[in-house]
């Protein structure tokens, strides 16, 4: 048996961290056995699905680098695949018409409630005749009696008595088949033989199992994985901030630690942490998944974010960095290589967004400074190491200004001075880029350029005065 995965994602929004992390699991499981990993669109909710979607569903596949070996493919194209099943249901009395009215159905479901009884549909239209030319829905002939057994792979044997069940509504009024039977027609003719869905899709499986066995097939292995939570323990939602996967790649995070996050969200190995894409694929165990639900926590995908950009290739990093410096109307071709910018900050960001934040001061001055470490370093007595260093800046030519140059120089005037190395250089580094954290001193200077450190020296001198 060749294990055939898929991912179903309804279009009616964006590629949401939950979505994502099902898609990886499908993913790593087809992977790891040989399989094939399916894209299927399901888009029969008319109303509210939408190409935007489709469109944001596909553009978060790509950016994880979740690569499906078939697809997408679009229920609402395979409309004529439901009907006909229907049609075959109908003809060997598996399923039949009902045009209760929803005054009835409301009805019911208030006296089934005062009576405490869970609500279904009581089967009033099973035995008779509806007139096919009448309003009315068709409804599946659910099994009376009996016992159906979802063996899941991660919440072992979960039973569910036939006579809780409702007859399930297939085709609608307006001729649409419904959620429940186009998933299981395409899950037959896809030949799918594992299914990894979110746990709240549980109640639709031991259904969707009596639809699939009236049809003659043997149903799927499934699987259901735990919801997220927020950091609050509520279910994950946009009050918890980002939960698109495109707006984490906007706010700076990097697919790779975005997956590793995602496969350790109720998956673990040991004690390990950071895992690559290889070996995600050979460790990963379907059964090995937490039956609990799992807590978003921003800080620790912060943390893994940050061990990335640190270890990941400095050109690539840069490639990505580039539109987030255009963000802040910075073009990085008019300053120093930006290569050479993340070699020198990468370990200082958790994102890309805040390496661009913090790497704008090689690339353009900064309008104030940082209230804080101007009060501690730009100080009365700031003034003379910072008008020598000025002066032995000025002498250096432009082909002299290389780190090792320019940490000599700084060393030579705390020596002349007979102060430590920081009594200069924290006062220079406020000076250069407007704060008191930034990469060793000779690395900013070589950043910022000669031109540029002659000119922000004079503002802290001038700043300095003001002080008095």
């Amino acid at each position: 048996m060749t294990v055939r995965t898929r991912f179903a994602p309804s279009p009616t929004g964006y590629l949401h961290v939950g979505g994502a992390r099902t898609a990886l699991f499908c993913y790593l499981y087809a992977r790891k056995h040989g399989g094939q990993f399916v894209l299927r669109i399901e888009d029969t909710d008319l109303e509210r699905s939408t190409a935007e979607s489709v469109n944001a569903i596909l553009e978060g596949m790509t950016w994880l680098g979740l690569d499906y070996d078939e697809g997408p493919f679009y229920q609402t194209q395979r409309f004529d695949r439901y009907n006909a099943v229907i049609e075959e249901l109908l003809a060997k009395g598996l399923a039949y018409r009902c045009d209760c009215s929803k005054d009835r159905l409301e009805k019911l479901r208030v006296d089934q409630m005062a009576h405490k009884q869970k609500p279904r549909y009581d089967g009033h239209c099973r035995q008779r005749q509806i007139d096919p030319d009448a309003p009315h829905v068709i409804r599946f002939r659910n099994p009376a009696d009996g016992v159906v057994i979802v063996d899941d792979l991660i919440r072992g044997r979960v039973p569910f008595a036939n006579e809780e069940l409702d007859d399930l509504i297939i085709r609608r009024t307006d001729g649409a088949p419904t959620y429940n039977l186009s998933v299981v027609v395409d899950d037959a003719d896809m030949q799918i033989t594992h299914v990894i869905r979110g746990d709240d899709h549980l109640n639709n499986t031991p259904r969707q199992i009596n639809i699939l066995r009236a049809l003659g097939h043997e149903p799927p292995r499934y699987a259901h994985v735990p919801m997220i939570l927020g950091d609050d323990g509520a279910r994950l939602s946009k009050r918890h901030g980002a939960v698109s996967v495109i707006s984490y790649r906007d706010q700076g995070y990097l697919p790779e630690a975005l997956l590793n996050y995602l496969v350790r969200l109720g998956w673990s190995h040991g004690d390990q942490e950071i895992f690559s894409v290889e070996q995600m694929i050979d460790l990963f165990d379907i059964g090995d998944v937490n039956k609990s639900a799992s807590a978003f926590n921003t800080d620790k995908l912060d943390w893994l974010n940050q061990q990335y950009l640190q270890h990941a290739d400095p050109a690539r990093i840069a490639r990505l960095l580039s539109p987030h410096m255009g963000r802040l109307d910075i073009d990085p071709s008019t300053g120093p290589d930006l290569v050479e910018v993340v070699k020198a900050q990468a370990a200082r960001a958790k994102t890309l967004t805040e390496l661009a934040e913090i790497s704008a001061f090689c690339y353009r001055d900064f309008d104030e400074f940082d209230e804080v470490s101007a009060k501690k370093h730009l100080r009365l007595v700031a003034r003379e190491p910072l008008e020598r260093v000025r002066a032995a800046f000025e002498l250096m030519a432009y082909e002299d200004w290389t780190p090792e140059a320019l940490k000599r120089a700084v060393e030579r005037i705390a020596e002349e001075l007979e102060v430590n190395m920081g009594k200069v250089a924290q006062p220079l580094r406020v000076a250069i880029v407007g704060r008191a954290a930034s990469p060793g001193i000779d690395e900013t200077l070589m950043l910022v350029g000669k031109d540029a450190t002659l000119r922000r020296i004079d503002k802290a001198l001038a700043y300095i005065a003001t002080r008095g």
